[in-house]
């Protein structure tokens, strides 16, 4: 559900009723797509501490409702701030209260073994909405306008509501069994209080670290080339070289099966093998895919494109499973509440360049530098990558 809600906004990037009856800017779709970006990682370190607090199953059942009410409010929506308020604040609200932190603390809590492999089958649940709604969604928006697809996805988060309440469970200590892989029983903690205290004090002690700056950066970079790039501006884009939207849409759907399979694969190959390196080559590869992008981009699909759909959905959020690891390794107890700070930069670095792009897309005519210069951060984020020191020291607490 979340990138379901969130892939919303490059439909409305190339819907022609938010050009023509609204008069709304590339620029203007992509600064609520902004806001909805940046609260999505934003809210992610908090949603962590309230998780400890409420628990797993009351933070996302409220998530998915607030997600509800800002996709349904936007059927009535007529002016640019009201785009900001339900798609920009609500949904990015609810999103991020249920974003990759929540892949992060289930981890943690039911696993102690195959830890990356879980990261990356609970992460690469979430292309699985992509997979399934994309294709509808952009018909919709194509057909019927995007008012159908908003009322869409909102029932759909509703619908999602009854079974999380019914069936999530915050604990394995709640249904009497160990975390998997571990040897004896662990009691379920109790409520860790003073959740946005904790979130920020934890944020303060990491961000002594140096390793936090590396990995806050390195996962701005792929907010950047991923939610902020491909996902916000590939279909408009497409659309300036005549492709329909549905069929550029099917595409980025495309990206979400080799989604599945990549993340999942990572989450393995984690558990065998030196994360930062892992990092260093994944980010190094996007990067040389981006350059080739505006060359491959044209009124139909073509086999290089195809390839390029197939490689980049392989390495999507590839990068999720070495980036956990890292932050349990450096930060131990407190890892999920790092990681959703590190998550906060992936959406800062996504909000920029969703922004950034629609702006350079009015100013330029064209899509070009923004593929380039992408290309040249993802190789930055290689070589920041190799520079994170191993932790020798115990890892970072916070009561």
């Amino acid at each position: 559900m979340c990138q379901v809600s969130s892939v919303i906004g490059c439909l409305l990037s190339s819907a022609p009723e938010a050009h023509h009856s609204f008069g709304w800017s590339r620029g203007t779709i992509g600064a609520a797509v902004s806001v909805n970006l940046a609260l999505y990682g934003l809210t992610a370190p908090f949603a962590a501490a309230l998780m400890d607090r409420f628990g797993i199953r009351r933070v996302v059942a409220v998530a998915l409702s607030v997600i509800a009410l800002g996709s349904g409010l936007t059927y009535w929506m007529t002016a640019a701030w009201q785009l900001l308020l339900c798609w920009g604040l609500l949904v990015g609200l609810g999103t991020g209260s249920m974003a990759l932190a929540f892949a992060a603390t289930v981890t943690n809590r039911w696993f102690t073994e195959r830890r990356g492999l879980v990261t990356g089958i609970l992460t690469a649940a979430s292309a699985s909405g992509q997979l399934i709604f994309l294709p509808v969604l952009s018909w919709m928006v194509e057909e019927h306008s995007w008012r159908p697809a908003a009322i869409t996805v909102a029932l759909a988060a509703l619908a999602v509501v009854p079974f999380v309440w019914l069936l999530l469970r915050d604990h394995p200590a709640d249904v009497g069994l160990k975390p998997y892989g571990a040897q004896e029983f662990v009691p379920k903690p109790p409520p860790a209080r003073g959740a946005a205290r904790r979130a920020v004090t934890v944020l303060f002690s990491a961000a002594r670290t140096g390793p936090f700056w590396l990995l806050a950066g390195t996962f701005a970079i792929c907010g950047a080339s991923t939610n902020g790039l491909i996902q916000t501006h590939f279909v408009p884009a497409a659309h300036d070289h005549h492709m329909p939207i549905t069929t550029a849409a099917s595409l980025l759907a495309v990206i979400g099966v080799f989604d599945v399979v990549g993340t999942i694969a990572s989450g393995w190959l984690t558990d065998r093998f030196e994360p930062r390196r892992l990092l260093a080559v994944y980010y190094a590869l996007r990067g040389i895919s981006l350059l080739f992008l505006p060359m491959l981009l044209a009124p139909s699909v073509r086999p290089p494109m195809l390839f390029f759909i197939v490689f980049y959905g392989l390495d999507w959020v590839a990068t999720v499973p070495p980036t956990v690891a890292l932050c349990r390794e450096q930060y131990g107890d407190d890892s999920a509440i790092v990681f959703g700070w590190v998550l906060a930069s992936h959406q800062v670095g996504a909000a920029l360049v969703a922004f950034l792009g629609g702006v350079a897309r009015d100013v330029f005519g064209a899509y070009d530098v923004v593929w380039y210069a992408s290309g040249a951060l993802c190789a930055a984020a290689a070589l920041m990558s190799l520079v994170i020191r191993r932790r020798t020291a115990p890892a970072l607490a916070v009561s």
